[in-house]
């Protein structure tokens, strides 16, 4: 995570990579730059509790074994993460609403369908623990810069493509090769399912 002061929002800003989420109550804007990967926002309205993930692989919910598996460690864990920190913070289940945002077509296509899985995953899950999506912004071939104002629920939200997508593609493949190359054998978070 990358923290600074943005002028025009008059407001600190926490940027989030893939593989990272944040929870607060503060008045600030969480930040990410979306290609394949998924960026979650929840948000709990009575408290005013709002957190963004950023994942790129998503998990799969219909293995009895989900919780085991390699793929289970990214778009799972970075849902269980986000919003067990809420949780923390005072937040209720319940009430939580989402926004969904990413799953764009900007890597290889070698790389295998990750932007439809991510999707899919991130709507199926959504469903599953019964936690509304009150907007989402998916699919198509341009990158996304989503800014959250956790204290609101806002978004603002900007697609880009061309040249300037280049700097996402080469994070995603480069984070990509990463978690491939992870051991299986690497312990496994601490996270609570629900």
């Amino acid at each position: 995570m990358y923290h600074h002061f943005d002028r025009k929002h008059d407001r600190d800003v926490t940027i989030l990579h893939p593989g990272e989420y944040y929870a607060t109550r503060d008045r600030i804007i969480i930040s990410t730059v979306l290609g394949s990967c998924i960026a979650v926002t929840l948000y709990d309205p009575v408290e005013m509790i709002g957190g963004m993930n950023h994942f790129m692989l998503p998990g799969e919910l219909h293995s009895r074994d989900f919780f085991r598996e390699e793929s289970g460690r990214y778009g799972m864990f970075a849902m269980e993460l986000l919003i067990n920190d809420i949780l923390k913070q005072g937040g209720n289940k319940r009430r939580l609403k989402a926004k969904v945002f990413g799953g764009g077509h900007v890597l290889d296509t070698s790389q295998g369908n990750i932007p439809d899985s991510n999707i899919e995953f991130a709507l199926t899950f959504l469903e599953t623990e019964q936690i509304p999506v009150v907007s989402s912004n998916v699919g198509g071939t341009q990158a996304r810069k989503v800014l959250f104002f956790p204290d609101s629920s806002r978004v603002l939200l900007k697609r880009f493509g061309g040249r300037t997508i280049q700097p996402v593609e080469r994070e995603e493949e480069a984070y990509l090769s990463r978690i491939r190359r992870a051991p299986k054998d690497e312990k496994k978070p601490d996270v609570t399912f629900f």
